[in-house]
């Protein structure tokens, strides 16, 4: 199937690593131009390499939320206006939550939620002037069946959720797509975090907390970011053009109810 995405222009927030950078090599393969943005000057640069030709990284820090108009008009300018946008972010210090420190909430919503709704706002304009745009905004399954583990992420992440519906709707007769992507457990070093925190939280091996995880799972594995990559890919695409505010799960079946 041939997605429709030849020459047009994608930006991949946190795409680098793991999940965000096979969604970059996803859309790449497409024939997307990509460009990545992250922290890390070493990682991002040789992500970049990995993207062909036309490809560009730009440093991002989201906790910077004072800095993110110099940097979309940086990308505007040094790119071009994303006619894709991929809202891929990092999660918050592990813990419950019950007796977080007013900081970790703030500083978490400021880089997970604020500093994603900004971006987007910034970018918006130039897709609906051109009546052509795609936002898809990662989350994870801790939204919607939330993780013990990860009591901030699951908050923010499920209002974040609701921003998305809500934007989808004020720009769809502009042919702008905005939709979530969740993945279930995916086999990136977050998740190996996420398992050894469980487990130190427990008392018990990493390898426990693992099969205990794989059995949850009706695979009965983690998925692979190609897989995830994949949903990203055609969410994105031409072909998807009458699928708005929804919420593509990509979870081997983990969420329970329908």
């Amino acid at each position: 199937m041939d997605l429709g995405l030849k020459g047009r222009r994608a930006l991949v927030l946190g795409g680098n690593r793991g999940m965000g950078l096979a969604i970059a090599q996803a859309l790449a393969a497409e024939g997307a131009r990509v460009a990545i943005a992250a922290r890390d000057r070493a990682a991002l640069d040789a992500a970049v390499a990995t993207l062909g030709e036309g490809a560009a990284g730009f440093p991002l820090d989201l906790m910077d939320t004072a800095g993110l108009d110099t940097f979309a008009a940086t990308v505007t300018q040094d790119f071009g206006a994303p006619e894709i946008l991929v809202n891929n972010t990092g999660g918050p210090a592990y813990g419950g939550a019950s007796g977080r420190a007013v900081a970790d909430w703030t500083e978490a919503f400021q880089g997970m939620a604020l500093s994603v709704i900004r971006l987007t706002d910034l970018f918006l304009p130039a897709m609906r002037e051109a009546g052509w745009g795609r936002v898809l905004t990662v989350v994870s399954t801790g939204a919607v069946q939330p993780l013990p583990v990860l009591g901030i992420s699951n908050s923010i992440r499920a209002g974040i959720i609701a921003w998305s519906k809500t934007l989808s709707g004020e720009v769809a007769k502009d042919g702008v797509t905005v939709n979530i992507l969740m993945p279930g457990r995916v086999g990136t070093d977050r998740v190996h975090l996420t398992d050894a925190a469980a487990a130190e939280r427990e008392g018990v091996p990493a390898e426990s907390i693992r099969q205990r995880s794989w059995a949850q799972i009706p695979m009965g594995r983690y998925a692979e970011p190609e897989e995830i990559a994949a949903m990203a890919a055609f969410a994105c695409s031409t072909r998807a053009s009458y699928v708005t505010g929804a919420v593509l799960r990509v979870d081997g079946g983990f969420v329970r109810h329908v």
